[in-house]
């Protein structure tokens, strides 16, 4: 795995609404006030001082803008492109796994966001069992978390590396889902949130890209893919409202783009074409904004939890059992039945005393 030195990068963003002053609420003899509502600011000044990780998985056949798309994402350059000098390193012989760490910050929100690419996936004449190498390197984190969580002298703060969320780049073909698509997300949703998008939607008509978008989903449906938000996972009413709108949108239909223009007196990002210039954060568009607001804005830590009480829950008690001796154990390469995803997190207090 490739690391590099982190870079800072500042980004623009809506501001936040500042937290109440305190007493601001509530006068001088207000005999009837403890102060219980002061936690929300212990917990945010506790948040700014350790800072936030986020690991997001980049995953499609070359030539679709992954790279592009995320460095548009965190408005910096996030990730970087492969230089090749021949054609035969064009093509990597096997999928390579490489990641790339920055620190970012903004507003004095400090933030180690790590990218995680995974080219040469998808782009062989025979794509068998290509999924391999990226399950083996997901559940390889959540070992590494695992051995680290499990020492008796452990790390006050033990370092994430875990997948919180896979991007998965689906061609802009107009048609159908390939079997490449429905092999992967079929058995990596199982272990990591996945987040499906059209790449380069700007290459489909408004009507090709809805009708490509429900084409997709019925696909998913008909094939037991369950991307994120999952719906089994909502918490209550109101999450499920919120996210059904977000199941209605997926995939998202994206464009990506590092490029500035000038729109109506206005400095954009878009694409030029002869017809005009797409702007990548005009909803009417494209689906920049909503994928951005979902992995950033609204549900990024709602992400990681699931990744954490979820999907790790899920290979840690496995792996747990294993070391116990117990009969039905599976090796950790072995798909788990995400229906039982739900009950493994009530297991963990009770495995943490068998530890």
């Amino acid at each position: 795995m490739e690391q590099v030195n982190p870079s800072h990068s500042n980004m623009s963003a809506p501001p936040h609404p500042q937290p109440p002053a305190k007493g601001a609420s509530h006068g001088a003899g207000d005999f009837s006030y403890v102060g219980i509502d002061a936690i929300l600011e212990q917990m945010r000044r506790k948040a700014m001082k350790q800072g936030f990780e986020l690991n997001i998985m980049i995953v499609g056949q070359s030539g679709l803008g992954k790279s592009t798309l995320m460095n548009t994402l965190f408005k910096s350059k996030v990730s970087r492109k492969s230089v090749v000098s021949t054609p035969e390193e064009r093509i990597p012989k096997t999928i390579e796994i490489k990641s790339i760490s920055h620190d970012i910050e903004e507003k004095g929100v400090r933030m180690k966001l790590t990218v995680i690419d995974t080219p040469g996936f998808g782009d062989h004449i025979n794509n068998e069992n290509c999924w391999q190498p990226i399950m083996k390197f997901i559940n390889d984190q959540y070992e590494q978390y695992l051995q680290e969580e499990i020492n008796i002298d452990r790390k006050k703060r033990i370092p994430d590396s875990r997948v919180h969320c896979c991007m998965y780049f689906i061609p802009p073909t107009g048609h159908c889902l390939r079997p490449l698509d429905v092999e992967f997300m079929s058995r990596l949703s199982k272990v990591v949130n996945i987040v499906p998008v059209i790449a380069k939607a700007d290459t489909l008509t408004l009507e090709e890209r809805d009708f490509f978008k429900q084409t997709i989903r019925e696909g998913l449906r008909a094939n037991g893919i369950d991307v994120y938000p999952q719906k089994e996972f909502d918490e209550d009413a109101d999450d499920r409202m919120i996210n059904d709108k977000i199941r209605e949108m997926i995939p998202f239909a994206v464009v990506g783009s590092n490029q500035e223009y000038q729109v109506n007196g206005k400095r954009l990002l878009g694409r030029k074409t002869k017809w005009g210039t797409i702007e990548v954060e005009n909803i009417a568009h494209c689906e920049f904004a909503h994928l951005r607001d979902l992995l950033i804005r609204t549900h990024m830590q709602n992400i990681k939890d699931i990744t954490s009480s979820i999907h790790y829950e899920v290979y840690r008690v496995r792996r747990l059992n294993e070391t116990n001796g117990q009969p039905n154990a599976q090796p950790p390469n072995t798909l788990v039945n995400p229906q039982q995803a739900n009950g493994v997190a009530a297991q963990h207090q009770v495995l943490t005393h068998e530890m």
